[in-house]
């Protein structure tokens, strides 16, 4: 091509994919064929086979490097687009219609990358992300905790540093795919001849290998080995929620980027208290004589004991509010509430005076009772006959 990759889409070298493939798509439309007297297909090429080029990072770190060099291996007319003809009959987001396609929406972006992108499979960039389930107590879910875990995984080489070569070993180009980083390989179809390219396995894209491979990893620059990370538990923190933990993935081939580790919060069930989000509850069990004439009770909350006032003729299951006793929430200074529920406990295994007491408070209160006559006569034979 006559012109600089770049140049021909108006972008700076820096530019971002996201800028690269807006350009693309402004010149695509300004270009096409199909567009009729505003059209102009050697232009349209040269767009299609700069963006082709640009818009894969190994295709684009090659060309940064070798120039039109890169270029040469790669077919002619516009990067291997002959044989399209054109592509006449497309309808497409830029609004260009006619042909068996009119009516259906295209994206040229997508389409390009769907012929020349997902069939050719890029260099992994970055290692695997991992996932492991963390199983914490009851508190340490409220108040946050320090925790170290291990983990087997795929870690950067100690040998090597990762790059999968002793020090001072000489980087050549790839045998393989000669310093292209894909193998390229081309098929007929009936949209005419279409160039395919796929990573290169033996230097997984980057066009170079260490003439030596580490002895340790065999040259992949990994090693699987048992690692133990401290990991900070914020507090708030809620079942089967995830922590990410950047970094601590798996290393990447040869020194790319490591994938990062994800946690799935576990929480151990607690004896007295019950979480709902934000909120703890629990139970507070009285007495009759208490929930009868009020009393003042001592509540274990998460910060410890804290008194409770219970009014006097109150209901059992009346839930009475403890504020700011509950969970934090995740990255604020704001709490949840402590929700008590009061259990009024019946009295068993009364006294005889209790039940005569008891006894004598329902007939204040105009209200029948069942009870065992035999007992009530010797109860009042204890107390003495007051009508003799």
């Amino acid at each position: 091509m006559a012109n600089d990759y770049y140049d021909i889409l108006g972008v700076k070298k820096d530019a971002s994919q996201a800028e690269i493939k807006s350009a693309y798509r402004k010149l695509a439309q300004k270009h096409h064929p199909d567009k009729g007297s505003g059209g102009d297909e050697k232009k349209f090429r040269e767009v299609n086979g700069a963006y082709e080029v640009l818009s894969d990072s190994a295709k684009r770190a090659q060309y940064d490097q070798y120039g039109r060099t890169f270029d040469q291996g790669r077919g002619q007319g516009g990067g291997g687009f002959g044989g399209f003809g054109g592509f006449e009959g497309f309808s497409n987001s830029a609004g260009f219609s006619g042909g068996p396609f009119s009516g259906v929406d295209f994206d040229l972006g997508d389409i390009f990358s769907d012929i020349f992108g997902s069939s050719r499979g890029r260099r992994r960039e970055r290692g695997v992300d991992l996932e492991m389930v963390l199983e914490i107590d009851f508190l340490e879910g409220v108040f946050g905790a320090t925790k170290e875990v291990s983990l087997d995984k795929k870690d950067s080489c100690e040998a090597c540093g990762g790059e999968g070569a002793p020090s001072g070993s000489k980087v050549v180009v790839c045998p393989k795919c000669h310093g292209q980083g894909q193998i390229i390989t081309h098929h007929k179809t009936i949209l005419g001849s279409l160039q395919q390219a796929r990573t290169c396995d033996e230097c997984e894209g980057r066009g170079r290998v260490p003439e030596k491979k580490c002895r340790e990893c065999g040259g992949s620059g990994v090693k699987q080995k048992t690692k133990t990370i401290t990991v900070v538990i914020p507090p708030g923190i809620d079942v089967n929620q995830r922590m990410k933990v950047p970094g601590e993935g798996e290393a990447g081939y040869r020194g790319s980027k490591t994938g990062d580790l994800y946690i799935r919060i576990k929480i151990r069930p607690h004896e007295h208290f019950e979480r709902r989000g934000h909120e703890i509850y629990s139970e507070a069990p009285i007495s009759f004589y208490q929930a009868a004439l009020g009393t003042k009770v001592d509540i274990v909350t998460v910060d410890g004991l804290v008194e409770m006032k219970i009014r006097a003729g109150i209901q059992s299951g009346k839930v009475l509010r403890l504020k700011n006793k509950g969970v934090p929430f995740l990255e604020s200074h704001k709490r949840g509430d402590h929700l008590v529920t009061v259990r009024v406990v019946t009295p068993q295994n009364l006294s005889k005076k209790e039940k005569q007491i008891f006894k004598e408070l329902a007939e204040e209160k105009g209200e029948a009772v069942d009870i065992d006559e035999g007992l009530w006569k010797k109860i009042r034979d204890s107390f003495g006959d007051n009508n003799k």
